[in-house]
């Protein structure tokens, strides 16, 4: 009897400026996907001659937004099962493994996730309960795809039902917490264009945002075990989630100011 041949696996990420870090999220996951293809946004360091040197297709697409550009990807893709990643996610051994033997298996649904765990700016690997996100990664394109969102760059599906690895992708978000602030406020820009909040609403939480989030990140996302870490962490995020509502209304008092 014919051995059953393995599911072809994709692999999708999209990149800028990543040449310090898409190295090693490339070559996690050689032996597993049949192909890597990097689009590349417009880089102007060695992003695109470290890809291509590890054996990745690269792709330059102007940048027009977070789910559009994930959409794009999937299109360039040369096989329908998709494994998308982001430039600075590492593949961990078990979750190779895991998905290794998934697509030797056939894949029984359309969709699985599969959790995402930060990884503090100058550390190798996650703290103790570290923060994580459970996102859809690994997927049948023909099924499933990447919303159109601007800002949020999830996967929509829809009413398919969804499996759970138990492996995980290291996430090395930021370079330095400087890199994380840039980062925050770039994105809460966005937002706050796309973002639609009654400024009563907005004037309500202002006082109680930063508290609110703080504690939200301290203690139920549990970054008290990561120290001073944790602790400039959390004041980065509940910073960023305040900085977003002043955004919002300055947003609406432009457009008022403009009619």
């Amino acid at each position: 009897m014919d051995a059953i041949e393995p599911t072809p696996l994709s692999c999708c990420i999209i990149a800028r400026n990543e040449g310090d870090r898409i190295g090693d999220c490339i070559r996690a996951v050689q032996g597993l996907v049949s192909e890597v293809v990097v689009i590349d946004s417009g880089s102007t360091d060695d992003t695109v001659a470290v890809a291509e040197k590890l054996g990745a297709r690269v792709i330059h697409h102007d940048w027009p937004g977070y789910g559009p550009q994930k959409r794009y990807s999937e299109d360039c893709a040369s096989y329908d099962w998709i494994l998308n990643l982001d430039a600075d996610e590492i593949v961990t051994p078990a979750l190779f493994n895991e998905i290794r033997a998934l697509m030797a298996a056939g894949p029984k649904l359309n969709a699985y996730r599969f959790r995402i765990r930060n990884v503090y700016p100058g550390k190798t690997k996650p703290r103790l309960w570290a923060d994580y996100h459970n996102y859809v990664r690994l997927y049948d394109r023909r099924v499933v795809r990447f919303r159109e969102s601007l800002v949020h760059d999830t996967v929509d599906t829809k009413a398919e039902p969804v499996g759970q690895l138990h492996g995980a992708v290291m996430h090395f978000s930021a370079r330095s917490y400087e890199h994380i602030r840039a980062k925050l406020d770039s994105y809460t820009n966005l937002q706050a264009k796309v973002l639609k909040k009654p400024a009563w609403a907005i004037w309500l939480r202002l006082p109680f945002e930063y508290p609110f989030v703080f504690l939200r990140y301290f203690i139920f996302r549990a970054h008290f075990t990561g120290g001073w870490d944790g602790l400039y962490s959390s004041h980065l995020a509940a910073e960023a989630r305040l900085n977003r509502l002043r955004k919002i209304l300055s947003a609406q008092k432009a457009v008022k100011d403009a009619a």
